[in-house]
């Protein structure tokens, strides 16, 4: 179609619905190779990630973790007087850097020349959305889906309206002073850790035998131990019903236990936030996770119709959505067709003790490879001999023992994070033990026994197990 016929028959090339990171990188990105982009966000632009997600969290993160080092201080000859928190600066100091990242996402969209609406977006065909408050139909070329995904309060409980979700997290007024957080997802023990740091009574309360259902079950176990030392952890224990008691939340729990606490938060998942975007109109059903089912490059059913991001089910992490978002633009666009690799992606868990991992768990990784070897690693970090602080750092390598490939890390400790993203890209490229065991350590560091475990960890597993 030539470009004059594309003017005549759409009012844009692409409409993006969804202002959150893959759907404002994928509207860049496409307005950079040429193309004619309107944008609808009905909320504000910035996405979960930055307006109440990754970005504020990690701003709370930082703060929880004061309390530590203030403690630490003292075993280095630092006198401080008896610190104290104010829930109410630290709110205000995050609610202004979202604002002016929310801006800067504003000021780049405009810059690249996308016109954003303040709207609800919804799919009438294949070819036509309709903004729902100013009640009128664009015609686009092609429609991207990139609404994200939005808290879950599963399962639903008597009184269940008396909690709030991750979303409310960021609307409290004031600190609670007693606080339950159920879940044992990535959000429930990021925000527990938080709680916890800040001087909150937490209690974090788990239906299932360990944290973090999919990380590596010696990595969970170890976050429980140590989470057990900050907190009251519950595991294998569920919810029956919330009550009003006064100002406070009475929580019943199973076995008829109860909980008195200022603060329930439910952090039990998030699932794609597609309803009511008209999906039904152009046939395209969900899968059985409620997401929408895409091919490699992005594509649903409808040839006109892509979705990126949590949306389509396929990895719910921000550098996910825009990778995704941009190799969308690029092929549809750009004329440089590629896709998202989603075998190998490195991520974080902002717990304290932090958690960085790319690739296989141990036990997944014994029912892919015929043989595996295991290096572990287990220590008290150099921090930790004046402080006093009672902590360990874990570390695991897996290696397939046939092509020597590292095929998992795992790392639980201080800067985790920063840890594995630096790991994930020799991990990505193929890299080896062989090729770990070759780079030379930057001493004294926690990383360096990524590179210096040499003999593997030896396990009796049943005969043809590796």
């Amino acid at each position: 179609m030539s470009e004059t016929e594309m003017s005549h028959s759409f009012d844009v090339d692409l409409f993006v619905i969804g202002g959150g990171s893959g759907g404002v990188r994928a509207a860049r990105i496409a307005a950079g190779h040429g193309a004619k982009v309107m944008l609808a966000e009905e909320y504000r632009v910035g996405g979960t990630c930055v307006i109440r997600g990754c970005v504020p969290k990690k701003l709370m993160v930082y703060a929880s973790r004061f309390t530590d080092e203030f403690e630490d201080a003292a075993g280095f000859g630092w006198h401080l007087e008896t610190p104290r928190f104010d829930w109410a600066v630290l709110k205000r100091s995050r609610d202004a850097e979202v604002a002016r990242l929310e801006a800067i996402y504003g000021r780049n969209l405009a810059g690249a020349g996308v016109e954003v609406v303040a709207d609800r977006a919804v799919i009438e065909d294949p070819h036509t959305v309709r903004l729902v408050k100013a009640d009128r139909t664009v015609r686009a070329r092609f429609i991207l889906i990139a609404t994200g995904a939005t808290p879950v309060r599963e399962p639903l409980i008597p009184g269940a309206d008396l909690a709030i979700d991750s979303n409310g997290v960021f609307e409290l007024e004031r600190q609670p002073e007693r606080i339950l957080v159920v879940g044992g997802g990535y959000i429930a023990v990021e925000f527990a850790g938080v709680f916890a740091g800040l001087g909150s009574k937490t209690t974090l309360l788990h239906r299932g035998k360990s944290l973090l259902r999919g990380f590596d079950p010696e990595i969970a176990d170890a976050l429980g131990e140590a989470y057990a030392k900050r907190m009251d952890l519950r595991l294998e224990r569920t919810v029956e019903r919330l009550e009003r008691d006064g100002s406070a939340i009475r929580a019943t729990l199973n076995g008829g236990e109860s909980l008195t606490v200022d603060c329930v938060l439910v952090a039990t998942g998030r699932r794609p936030n597609v309803a009511g975007l008209g999906l039904e109109r152009v046939g395209i059903a969900l899968d059985a996770r409620g997401a929408i089912p895409v091919e490699a490059d992005s594509r649903t059913k409808v040839p006109s119709i892509y979705a990126v991001g949590d949306v389509n089910g396929r990895a719910a992490l921000t550098p996910v959505a825009i990778r995704e978002g941009h190799a969308f633009a690029d092929t549809v666009f750009g004329r440089k067709p590629w896709c998202v690799d989603h075998r190998l992606i490195a991520t974080a868990v902002f717990s304290t003790p932090e958690i960085g991992v790319i690739g296989h768990n141990e036990d997944v990784a014994r029912r892919c490879y015929d043989a595996i070897d295991v290096y572990k690693a287990s220590f008290r970090p150099m921090k930790a001999t004046l402080s006093g602080r009672d902590e360990r750092v874990i570390m695991k390598v897996l290696v397939d023992r046939a092509s020597d490939r590292v095929v998992g890390v795992h790392v639980m400790g201080p800067d985790a994070g920063e840890i594995i993203q630096a790991v994930g890209i020799a991990v990505t490229m193929g890299a080896t033990k062989a090729d770990f065991d070759r780079t030379i350590a930057v001493h004294p560091t926690l990383g360096e026994e990524l590179v210096t475990m040499r003999t593997p960890f030896v396990v009796k597993h049943p005969v043809g197990v590796g």
